[in-house]
């Protein structure tokens, strides 16, 4: 689709200044060491839907706390949805976002499955659009950094019954971002939990809401207590397949140059950037496969050496090496635990082209400013 004309996009959304927008030396200091997902910007946008009427009251309003009733729907029930994606500032000053359709067509998935109504695309795009240029000054420009954008759409009739909300509301917030992982981009150690699952075959796997990530907590404590940085899951059914991270999709390198991840089964999440890679990855002329990669394939890969590299991939932390493969009853390294080259190459392509230091050859770039 072509989305070069944003004007229009962002036309229906009036924007109603904050009050108390904080001062710019605050701000600068901010900016200066921007941590994941702790400070936010001054501003969100906002769009309210109601059975009967659909989606009206199209706005960018003052950041700040929302008031639920006791019985909103979303407390009871967990009917919400949510998006991550990013905004980069170009060296021209330009800022621009990443296949944002694909998390707009995305977000109709999710809402579709989680009973809440579809929000267009121009609406999506539009609502991103006219939050960021209401806080362009909070788009970072320092290496590694971004304007973390949080679409999110909750049920929020008050109402006491199990069935599908007459009321939601949909917002994006967005927050100046640095490095994913606090020690930057270096390996890191994976816990693959034996005992707990993601979500199964017929759940809501496939969607990106909340209820997918509170199932995934206590694993990464569990992770955390092993000395891992994240988890990784198995599938429900057998127990005995790779699917994926907490929140990030995994690629397996293999010695002779092929890649494989696992397929999708409607238990893991569509990565955007999980389908950049594999497109970049195809144009490299490497065999690319969705297949399902046993656990017992993996350890044995990595032991023989037929397995090179494993890394994981999501808007967040982007791509991230993958140094070490712990369970109860194994620990592997991966390599020699350091980055691998396929890995390193597609991180300098895919962020390159985010940041515009490369041509953009896909069209997978998205001015907002």
């Amino acid at each position: 689709m072509s989305t070069s004309d944003t004007t229009d996009l962002a036309a229906p959304f009036e924007v109603r200044p904050s009050d108390s927008p904080r001062p710019d030396a605050e701000r600068e200091s901010l900016l200066a060491t921007p941590k994941f997902g702790t400070v936010f910007t001054d501003h969100m946008a906002r769009v309210t839907w109601t059975e009967g009427l659909g989606w009206h009251d199209r706005r960018v309003e003052k950041y700040g706390p929302l008031q639920l009733d006791p019985a909103t729907a979303v407390l009871h029930y967990a009917q919400e949805i949510f998006e991550g994606m990013k905004a980069y500032r170009h060296d021209d000053g330009s800022v621009w976002t990443f296949r944002p359709w694909a998390n707009a067509e995305r977000l109709q998935r999710s809402a579709r499955r989680l009973a809440l109504p579809e929000l267009s695309t121009e609406d999506f795009l539009g609502s991103v659009t006219a939050l960021v240029r209401t806080d362009v000054d909070w788009v970072p420009s320092g290496e590694e950094t971004s304007l973390y954008l949080r679409p999110f759409m909750y049920a929020s009739e008050a109402f006491l019954g199990v069935r599908p909300s007459l009321e939601a509301e949909y917002l994006v917030i967005a927050s100046p971002v640095g490095s994913y992982f606090a020690g930057g981009v270096q390996p890191v150690s994976i816990w693959v939990s034996q005992d707990y699952a993601r979500a199964a075959a017929g759940g809501t796997g496939a969607a990106k809401c909340g209820g997918n990530y509170a199932a995934s907590l206590l694993p990464q404590q569990e992770a955390y207590a092993r000395g891992c940085e994240q988890v990784c899951f198995l599938d429900a059914a057998t127990g005995t397949l790779i699917e994926e991270l907490g929140g990030m999709n995994v690629f397996v390198v293999h010695a002779d140059g092929s890649v494989s991840t696992p397929r999708l089964t409607g238990s893991i999440l569509e990565g955007v950037t999980r389908s950049s890679i594999l497109q970049l990855l195809t144009e490299d002329g490497r065999e690319v496969t969705e297949r399902d990669i046993p656990l017992t394939e993996l350890l044995a890969g990595l032991r023989d050496g037929s397995v090179a590299e494993v890394f994981a991939c999501g808007t967040a932390a982007v791509v991230t090496p993958i140094g070490r493969l712990a369970g109860t009853d194994f620990d592997e390294t991966v390599g020699d635990g350091h980055a691998g080259p396929v890995m390193q190459s597609i991180r300098t392509r895919l962020t390159d082209i985010q940041y515009g230091r490369t041509a953009d050859t896909h069209g997978w770039m998205h001015r907002l400013v």
